[in-house]
Parts: C-alpha cells; structure tokens; sequence
C-alpha cells in the first residue's frame, strides 16, 4: 500500500468560554491518489466527533473488531482500546469532547457509549451537533471561516448549566496531574466521595476512576516514548508503573498489540500531530503552539514549522 501523500492540519483553539468543554478544534485534508488508504491507529482518547466536509468518510474500527467505511458524521464516545482508522482523500474536521462537554452538550450517560463508534446523525446523544455537518459538508469557504462558524454555533447553544460542574471540572483537570495517583486521591482533589466519584466518571466520564487514572499512566508513558526520541520504552515509563511487564499488560489492553509491535508499525498521521493530540488527552502540558498550524512537510519537519 503505498503512502505517498500529503497531509495538511489545521488546529484552532478555541474561546475561553469553550475550553473546558472541548480539546481543540482541527480540520485534515488529504491528498492522495484515488486507490491510495492511509492506515494509521488512535490511542485511547476522549469523546469525538468527526465530519467529513468532502470526499471518502474514513474507514474505522475499534482494535479486535472489523474496519468498516463510516458515516459522513461519525462519533465515538470515550475509549479505552485503540481505534484503527483508514483515510482516502478527504477533508475532514474533528472537535473533542472533554468530559465536562460531554455533560453539557449531550447530558446522555457516557459510559452508555464508551468504546464504540456510532453515526453521529442518527444518535440520540448527539443531536445538538447535528448542524456542525450543515456547516461543514460541501462548503466551499476557507477552512478559518468554516471554524469561526463552529465555535459561533457551540457558543450559543442554549443550554441549562451542568449540575456538578465544579466537581467534574476538578476531576478532569487532576486526571492530568501525574501526582495524583490512586482514586482517594482523586476523589480529594474533586472534593467528593469516592462512591459520587464512581457516578460521576461513569455518568461523564465513561470509566471508572481506576480505569481513567490507569489510562492517564499509560497515555504519559506513550507520550514519553513519542515525543522523545532520545527515550526507549523503559526509560519512558510513568513513575506509577511497578516494572516494564506492568507496563506491558497495560500496552496489550489499551492498542491490542505490544509495545514493539507498535514501535515497529508506520504512523504517518499521528507521527504529524502526537504532540497536540496528547495535548489534547491531558498526557502532555499544553504547549503555546500558534492557533493555527500546518503540518505538511515529513514529520521532522513537521517539529520546525511547530516551533517557529
């Protein structure tokens, strides 16, 4: 399968009054030969929506099921197995749910959708993003234009506030703080139980506590090892993990392959956006990247543009 192409990605940070709700919006447009697929595997993220503004709607499946073509408007609630994806040439925009979006935008129970990819256009959870599709399929504006219009569109929704926001903020917030490390902990620094926490990650979340944190542990460890080229996988361990076979363990639950398997596989999309995407999943601090960056060169390059 040949993997000449190129790809062009467009992150947009979003309103002050938007970022506890949402990671940052993006847009990915590929160009490519019409035969050509490009194959590439997500890690564990949080709830996400993808509209495909034109062409070939990715193919999709979660690890240990079948890839299948999906819908225009495709959605996966929040994942703790890894999602392998397909691209032919296409644009297609993406928008994260943070737990706290969740809440507000679908006020559907997130464990309810956790680990699985739906159409967007026809599930109850997601009705108010319906219209994001109206303005992102066919148009002919410039992307900055199509993203001004979503972030107009997600700012005025009407909606009630979220009962339990401040807790479910805390909560989101110290998931990416290494130092919290068990689930009493967690539960202190939200200012909760520990069997309100257990509803409250389940009802906006998607998992319990224990699994949010051990994910948390392995995203870091991944990151280490992907963005430091310098580290191996056992020098890139989360301080939390006992020994590299505990580390193991975690990578077979969570891509469904070993670490080497994956070292050894290509990633020819997420090699171009790891940093923002483990950003994006609290794995990582966030960086002051531009609103706006392109990433069209080969990966290394891809790093330069990013710090200029």
């Amino acid at each position: 399968m040949s993997h000449e192409f190129s790809l062009d990605v467009r992150f947009y940070r979003l309103s002050p009054a938007l970022e506890p709700f949402f990671t940052a919006l993006y847009c990915f447009t590929i160009e490519c030969a019409d035969d050509v697929v490009i194959i590439d595997c997500l890690h564990p993220e949080w709830a996400a929506l993808r509209f495909t503004q034109y062409g070939a709607p990715p193919v999709a499946g979660l690890v240990g099921e079948e890839q299948r073509a999906r819908e225009e408007f495709v959605a996966s609630g929040p994942t703790s197995r890894s999602i392998g994806f397909g691209l032919r040439r296409s644009r297609i925009w993406g928008l994260g749910l943070l737990p706290l979006g969740w809440a507000h935008y679908t006020r559907y129970p997130a464990h309810h959708m956790a680990d699985q990819i739906v159409d967007g256009s026809a599930h109850e959870a997601l009705e108010i993003f319906r219209p994001l599709m109206d303005i992102v399929r066919g148009s002919q504006d410039e992307p900055d234009r199509i993203a001004a219009r979503i972030e107009r569109y997600l700012l005025h929704c009407d909606l009630p506030p979220v009962r339990d926001a401040e807790r479910i903020l805390a909560c989101q917030l110290a998931l990416q703080d290494p130092d919290v490390a068990n689930v009493d902990e967690l539960a202190s620094v939200a200012s909760t139980s520990r069997r309100t926490l257990e509803r409250m990650c389940a009802d906006h979340f998607g998992f319990a506590p224990k699994m949010l944190l051990r994910r948390q542990r392995f995203l870091r460890s991944l990151a280490r090892y992907m963005l430091r080229p310098e580290l191996n996988w056992s020098t890139a361990l989360d301080r939390h993990y006992f020994d590299q076979a505990h580390f193991v363990h975690d990578f077979r639950k969570f891509m469904g392959m070993s670490p080497s398997e994956y070292a050894d596989m290509p990633h020819p999309i997420l090699d171009r956006i790891m940093a923002q995407r483990m950003a994006d999943q609290g794995a990582v601090p966030a960086t002051d990247l531009p609103t706006v960056l392109r990433y069209t060169a080969p990966p290394g390059e891809a790093d330069e543009i990013g710090r200029h």
